[in-house]
């Protein structure tokens, strides 16, 4: 591990946030505290939606996002995103950070990941590609270690606004198309677990927004990606019916994970935070009454498994 120094500010795990997601970054902070054994080490920290003045400027303006323009809206279940490359000015540029998606939960010790050896980087992540290790594709940013003293370009307002001037491009932002490939490195997968859970899973991120456990038969709020790769016709047609009938139109409704396993965690965790106060179930049915959390949520967590039973039955890889 590298020695971080203590004349800095303490490290800190930044969840960044909007109101539609706020219930998963409360359980993904739960998540962090209880499977760290360092937890006096480093803070955790919410960046919300809601505090950023410059996204409710952008309502309804159009913004460049894959080559083609999209609008902006501030009640997208992923409006959230820019927030990423938030933690270095937050910080100050100093010191360490861990910047996760609020759909992140440890199930290991954040700690190693925010006190290891980053050789010189300026950021640590994973491939997006599941099947790639290559340092030359896009990147995951949804979890990043951030050496945030190496990282005094990233300008979030600014940087944000350039969308809207046609000047920066979602994707290539989303996925650090525009960082030097010598300032990134690549730690491994298991620090953010694309829809995986097993022992090896340090985070675990329930990446795949269609099938996010809480969100089961609740109406899609999100506008998937223009996919005009490999196939072109099928980026015209979701363009094409956004324009006609409107950015969530015939895209159905969530379903359950295909894991079990992944839901009872959640709700195992989510159980946790009811028991020790972090959430309400005041809270838990604001959150359902707006479709924020699936209806059934708590009836789920009546009978979910503990938690340490989850933990103890997963498979080895």
């Amino acid at each position: 591990m590298a020695n971080i120094g203590t004349g800095g500010p303490k490290p800190c795990v930044f969840i960044h946030v909007n109101h539609k997601q706020i219930l998963g970054a409360i359980v993904g902070a739960h998540s962090l505290r209880r499977f760290s054994d360092n937890k006096d080490k480093f803070d955790i920290k919410l960046i919300e939606h809601k505090d950023q003045k410059f996204f409710l400027e952008k309502e309804g303006q159009l913004f460049l996002r894959n080559g083609v323009t999209r609008v902006w809206r501030n009640n997208d279940l992923q409006s959230f995103t820019p927030q990423r490359f938030m933690p270095p000015e937050l910080m100050g540029y100093e010191g360490r950070s861990v910047v996760i998606d609020p759909d992140v939960f440890a199930v290991g010790d954040v700690w190693e990941l925010l006190s290891r050896d980053m050789k010189g980087k300026a950021i640590m992540c994973r491939p997006r590609n599941k099947r790639s290790r290559s340092i030359n594709g896009p990147m995951a940013s949804s979890v990043m270690l951030l050496d945030n003293s190496k990282l005094t370009h990233w300008k979030v307002e600014e940087q944000f606004n350039e969308m809207f001037e046609k000047k920066r491009d979602y994707k290539k932002w989303i996925t650090l198309d525009y960082e030097s490939r010598d300032t990134i490195g690549l730690f491994e997968n298991c620090w953010n677990d694309l829809d995986v859970l097993n022992k090896r899973t340090k985070l675990l991120h329930t990446t795949h927004r269609w099938t996010q456990p809480w969100k089961a038969g609740l109406a899609i709020d999100f506008v998937p990606a223009d996919k005009f790769k490999p196939f072109p016709p099928l980026g015209w047609l979701l363009w094409t019916r956004r324009k006609i009938f409107g950015d969530y139109a015939f895209l159905g409704h969530y379903r359950s994970h295909p894991d079990k396993r992944q839901e009872d965690l959640f709700f195992g965790l989510l159980r946790e935070c009811l028991d020790n106060g972090t959430v309400t179930e005041e809270m838990v049915h604001h959150e359902m009454v707006h479709d924020h959390v699936r209806h059934d949520a708590i009836s789920v967590v009546e009978k979910v498994p503990p938690l340490q039973k989850t933990i103890e039955l997963l498979p080895a890889a």
